[in-house]
């Protein structure tokens, strides 16, 4: 570091040094880290704010640059250091995950969990993408009356199993068996709204009990997260899945929702899953938060990665699924 810039880093004209400036800047990195670190403790009971931020928690990480370069243009040593709070906390939650590459992680069976949307104008060419990544089993949400034929006959070759409950679907190589809905309707909802299905699935690896679901969206709102159906979808299918008498299960759905939303405890406490992969789902323009899932139960997800677009307005989500025994 030169002189000029040794004087410019120096003390300002009112007297302060490079360590004691850059206080606010510095409270701001460690709050940051804080939220990062201790999201669970922030309450949920005005707006649900505890979610909101659990569902967009990587994305904390951007108050890092903005407050380095902050601190940069105040010369501000103090705030310098401060950062690598958040930098060590969000290096620790998200740092060691990327994307999986197509061919990572041994595995017995691949999934797929699209939600095709309701107004998608090409289920055929979905279909096609879908079929591309080789999945042993596809379940797919937001199925329509008028397009469930075009599924049905563009996976029928590859996929001679299938079910479907209301607007949810699977698609399988193996047979099925023992197809039934799952009631994850909220109290409030219509008659007539059915977003859960159990299968069981005949593998090589033995018969293995198969779930997907749709939980209600959320709404983000001038005072808050509106989350209240999704909450109690998801406690309803948590309890299906603590009544499931297989070992083995399969969780495959949009949940509305990341793993760190304390909204899908009921869900993540009974089953394991991919955790913070950066595999983004939604929306599929701009990709910003995982909300479609693959989770298992004495079996292990080795890899999750995200396929190319289709008409939907999210991506579809591919992942390696390894038996235990």
């Amino acid at each position: 570091m030169g002189a000029v810039e040794r004087r410019r880093w120096g003390k300002d004209a009112g007297g302060r040094s490079a360590w004691v400036r850059g206080r606010v800047l510095a409270v701001l990195a460690v709050v940051t880290a804080g939220l990062m670190a201790f999201h669970s403790v922030v309450p949920n009971a005005v707006g649900r704010l505890g979610s909101l931020l659990e569902t967009f928690l990587p994305w904390l990480g951007l108050a890092v640059p903005l407050l380095l370069v902050l601190a940069l243009l105040r010369r501000s040593a103090l705030a310098l250091v401060a950062l690598l709070v958040p930098v060590a906390v969000w290096g620790n939650l998200f740092g060691g995950l990327v994307p999986a590459d197509e061919d990572s992680g041994a595995h017995d069976i691949v999934a797929v969990q699209h939600n095709v949307s309701d107004e998608n104008s090409d289920p055929e060419g979905t279909a096609s993408g879908l079929i591309e990544a080789a999945p042993d089993v596809i379940a797919l949400e937001e199925l329509t009356p008028s397009a469930l034929p075009a599924y049905e006959s563009a996976l029928a070759a590859d996929y001679p199993h299938h079910a479907v409950e209301g607007t949810v679907g699977l698609w399988s190589r193996y047979p099925l068996s023992d197809v039934r809905p799952v009631d994850i309707k909220p109290e409030g909802i219509p008659e007539g709204w059915n977003r859960g299905l159990r299968t069981t699935a005949r593998t090589p690896q033995g018969d293995i009990a198969v779930y997907v679901a749709h939980l209600p969206s959320v709404r983000i709102r001038w005072n808050g997260l509106s989350s209240g159906w999704r909450d109690e979808s998801a406690a309803l299918l948590g309890e299906a899945l603590a009544a499931e008498k297989l070992g083995k299960v399969i969780l495959l759905g949009d949940l509305n929702s990341t793993v760190d939303d304390r909204g899908l405890d009921p869900v993540t406490e009974q089953m394991d899953s991919a955790g913070r992969n950066l595999a983004f789902s939604w929306p599929a323009t701009f990709p910003v938060s995982r909300i479609d899932h693959v989770m298992t139960r004495s079996m292990q997800v080795t890899a999750i990665r995200t396929l190319p677009a289709t008409g939907s307005d999210h991506l579809p989500v591919a992942a390696g699924i390894k038996s235990e025994s």
